[in-house]
């Protein structure tokens, strides 16, 4: 049993003192990722559903760093500073991913790293 830690470029570097992701087993555990795109190191200024496809954006880079993809989504943890953003967060996900979707938490907070709006975590099977 070997624990894998995950980096790559495509997605943005961490912030703090974690991994990007962290492999065991058949399984991957992707650290929170905010709407920074990682050629400029930016926040995406856009509106909030674009900010939401700019985190699953990170989060499929990360996955696919770990030999998989967002498709095969266990379980999301999704935080929002304003919970009236929650029905855009619906109407991304529908876009990205097809029935049955992943088990999902979502928490209101009060502040996340650079002021973003949403912070997205995940849980992922690596089946290939």
């Amino acid at each position: 049993m070997t624990i894998t830690h995950i980096k790559t470029d495509a997605a943005p570097s961490a912030i703090g003192s974690y991994s990007q992701a962290v492999g065991f087993e058949n399984i991957i555990y992707l650290s929170g990722q905010i709407p920074i795109v990682p050629k400029t190191n930016q926040i995406l200024a856009k509106d909030f559903k674009e900010q939401v496809r700019q985190v699953f954006s990170n989060l499929q880079q990360v996955a696919l760093a770990g030999k998989t993809e967002l498709a095969n989504c266990l379980k999301l943890t999704i935080f929002l500073t304003d919970m009236s953003n929650f029905s855009e967060v619906n109407a991304v996900m529908r876009e990205i991913f097809n029935e049955p979707f992943p088990a999902r938490a979502v928490v209101e907070v009060s502040t996340l790293p650079k002021g973003v709006e949403v912070e997205i975590d995940a849980i992922i099977a690596v089946t290939k």
